[in-house]
C-alpha cells in the first residue's frame, strides 16, 4: 500500500518521517511511504498554537488539518485548501480577501490521496453494512461545520482535489497546473497557470458572489485591484 503525502513545512516533514518509521519498523506494519518534496526556498513556520501535538500528528498523517484561523468576524466566509509550496500562495490570499472583508481559514493539505483512499475505505464499509452505524470519513467529519466556500490551491492538476468531490458537505473549487509544462520562473509559472495568490483570491471572491455572500461590484473593483486579465490564454489548452 503507497501512502502520499506533500509536506510544506519542516515540522509536516519531522512528523511524516517519525510516524513512517514507527509504523514501518516498530509495528512492522508492510507498507511504504513516499514524500513529494519541493525545490523552493523559504521561512519555515512554527506548527500551530491552537494543536495539541495529538491533534497536529493525526492531521499531517491522515491528510489536513487545520493551518491557520482567519481571526476575523466578516459575514462572509472561506475555506482555502493548500499543498506544498502552494501553501505559502494561500497564505497570501488569505490576507488578500481580509481587504475585500472576507474571513478565510486555511486548511494544509499533505495527502489529497490518503483523504481519498479513507473516504472510499469508510464508503465501501457503509455500502456492505447497511444495518450499522454509518461511518464518516476524516475529510467529511472535518469541513462538515466549516462555513464559506471551498477553494482548493495546488502545483497538481486540479483532478486531485476534484477526487474529494463526492465527500464534501460542499462544491469544491480546485486550481492547480492543468497545461502544458513550461519552463520560467516560478511567479510567471503561477500567473499563467493561475494558481497564485492573486489568482487564488479572486477564484474565492468569484465563488462568493455566485453564493450571494459579495456583490458584482466587489468582484469587478478585486479584478482590477488584483490585475486579473479575463482574456490571457486558458492554461488548459494554450
Amino acid at each position: 500500500t503507497l501512502r502520499a503525502y506533500d509536506p510544506a513545512f519542516a515540522y509536516e516533514l519531522a512528523i511524516v518521517i517519525r510516524e513512517g518509521m514507527r509504523i514501518m519498523y516498530k509495528e512492522q506494519q508492510d507498507l511504504q511511504f513516499y514524500l513529494t518534496i519541493g525545490n523552493e526556498n523559504y521561512v519555515q513556520p512554527a506548527a500551530p498554537e491552537h494543536l495539541s501535538r495529538e491533534e497536529l500528528v493525526e492531521g499531517v498523517m491522515k491528510g489536513m488539518y487545520l493551518y491557520r484561523k482567519s481571526g476575523r468576524r466578516y459575514r462572509a466566509k472561506a475555506q482555502l485548501f493548500g499543498s506544498g509550496s502552494i501553501m505559502n500562495e494561500v497564505l497570501k490570499a488569505q490576507e488578500i480577501l481580509a481587504d475585500y472583508r472576507v474571513a478565510a481559514d486555511v486548511w494544509s493539505v499533505t495527502s489529497y490521496k490518503e483523504l481519498h483512499r479513507d473516504a472510499l475505505q469508510v464508503e465501501r464499509w457503509n455500502r456492505y453494512n447497511p444495518g450499522e452505524e454509518p461511518r464518516t470519513a476524516y475529510v467529511t467529519e472535518k469541513l462538515a461545520d466549516a462555513p464559506g466556500v471551498f477553494v482548493a490551491a495546488s502545483d497538481y492538476l486540479r483532478i486531485l482535489p476534484d477526487s474529494l468531490s463526492g465527500h464534501l458537505p460542499k462544491k469544491m473549487h480546485a486550481l492547480g497546473t492543468d497545461g502544458f509544462g513550461r519552463s520560467e520562473a516560478r511567479e510567471e509559472l503561477r500567473d499563467f497557470f493561475e494558481v497564485d495568490a492573486r489568482h487564488i483570491a479572486y477564484a474565492t471572491l468569484e465563488a462568493l458572489m455566485r453564493e450571494g455572500e459579495i456583490d458584482g461590484e466587489t468582484l469587478e473593483r478585486a479584478a482590477r485591484d488584483l490585475e486579473i486579465d479575463a482574456d490571457k490564454p486558458n492554461p488548459f489548452v494554450a
